[in-house]
């Protein structure tokens, strides 16, 4: 039973009462009798006026406590002239203000944050107390390349992303740099925020492949360009000094030790503008080409060295044309260079097999594998695994790769055969 019910029924009871024993000690004296009853009604009205005076504060309570569980911080109360009363409607009033206020400063923070996470030019995925995936930004989506709902709601490890199964395990507060099967190389750091009282994590991605890129083919461009001039000066200067020397050299001997020293320089300059090609690699001129034609020609160019290892070497093509805008003798030089690498790697009896899609290029063998470590730094600038190897080879490809704007990897998958892979752009 409320308060407003016990005092409703007190008041009831003692005004039944008085009513009763004026009724008793006054029936037979009539002018007292009314007056009497007169007092009693007036004394039923001051405690109704009383009672709806005590009602007011707590029907503001409620009405208040209703507008704040709906979240409606617009609703004020008007002064009513009673000073108590008036006190308590002051102190709602600048509570309501100071609500609206904090509620619209956090609406404009919420608004600004989202516009940047949504502008922000690195990827982020925020995940739920489950540590499952519940927002990602566009950069994320395009970066991952998934639709919403192969990402929403999973954990990491349920995407099936190769970047992110680097990323179930990743530290809090641990910046790490990680660098996939191709020339793809990523910053990733895991934070954490309080969210309700509880710890939610978030996942930053950011994208350092174009970057590095741009760093690595400044320094060994000015190297190379440095070498090369230099080389390029001493042995010019070298063998014209050789060339004219060496009719008049009498021993034999002699003269033909001055032939071998030319012969070198003449190998020595021509090593060095090897290495010139990768930094004056002219800019692409794509062209509409049929790509299957292009891998024919190749697979005849490199058949017969296929034949004398014993290597199969074999071509499968869809049956419907695939045309790509690409330059016919970079890409031939592409191609020759990663066949040549896998027959390389192959064995008498093994095989080496090229396979294309529509989307794809996928240049297979079964020969020697190629570790992870060695993996992650097959497309450094002259890296190479082979005891005479310059590692230009890649190099080149990798550079010709890129300008078309073509995704690349390079790796041995658990079957045990290592595919390289060029995914085409758009025509």
């Amino acid at each position: 039973m409320t308060f407003q019910t016990r005092y409703l029924l007190y008041i009831g009871a003692v005004h039944a009462v008085l009513i009763g024993l004026t009724f008793q000690l006054l029936k037979e004296d009539k002018p007292y009798f009314i007056a009497a009853e007169v007092l009693i009604l007036l004394s039923m009205y001051i405690a109704v006026r009383l009672y709806q005076s005590f009602r007011q504060p707590a029907a503001f309570i409620a009405s208040g406590i209703e507008a704040i569980r709906d979240k409606d911080f617009t609703i004020k109360f008007v002064a009513t002239g009673n000073e108590e009363v008036d006190g308590l409607i002051n102190v709602y009033n600048l509570m309501i203000d100071q609500l609206r206020q904090e509620r619209t400063r956090q609406a404009e923070q919420q608004f600004f944050l989202d516009k940047l996470i949504e502008a922000a030019p690195i990827a982020l995925l925020t995940f739920d107390f489950d540590e499952r995936v519940s927002a990602v930004n566009p950069k994320a989506r395009q970066l991952l390349n998934l639709p919403n709902d192969e990402l929403i709601g999973r954990p990491l490890s349920a995407i099936g992303h190769p970047l992110l199964t680097y990323l179930t395990d990743l530290p809090t507060d641990q910046p790490q740099t990680i660098k996939l099967t191709g020339v793809e190389t990523y910053r990733a750091m895991r934070g954490q925020f309080i969210d309700r009282g509880f710890r939610r994590q978030f996942l930053f991605i950011e994208e350092l492949t174009a970057e590095i890129i741009e760093t690595e083919k400044k320094a060994f461009g000015k190297v190379i360009r440095m070498m090369a001039h230099e080389v390029n000066n001493s042995i010019g200067a070298i063998n014209s000094i050789l060339h004219i020397a060496e009719p008049d050299v009498p021993d034999p001997d002699v003269r033909k030790a001055v032939r071998v020293a030319i012969e070198r320089n003449d190998r020595l300059n021509q090593f060095m503008r090897r290495f010139a090609d990768v930094v004056r690699l002219p800019v692409p001129n794509p062209v509409l080409t049929n790509v299957p034609d292009l891998l024919r020609d190749v697979l005849s160019l490199m058949q017969p060295q296929a034949s004398a290892r014993g290597i199969s070497l074999t071509l499968t093509v869809p049956d419907s044309p695939v045309h790509q805008l690409i330059d016919v003798a970079q890409m031939e030089q592409v191609l020759v260079n990663v066949v040549k690498n896998a027959l390389e790697a192959c064995q008498t009896g093994q095989s080496v097999g090229i396979v294309l899609t529509s989307s794809e290029l996928h240049i297979r063998d079964n020969g020697q594998p190629i570790s992870d470590d060695v993996a992650t730094n097959l497309f450094n600038p002259f890296f190479s695994t082979k005891s005479t190897g310059q590692g230009i080879g890649l190099t080149l490809t990798r550079e010709i790769l890129l300008n078309h704007g073509f995704a690349f990897s390079l790796r041995t998958q658990p079957d045990g055969w290592t595919v390289f892979r060029i995914r085409f752009g758009l025509i």
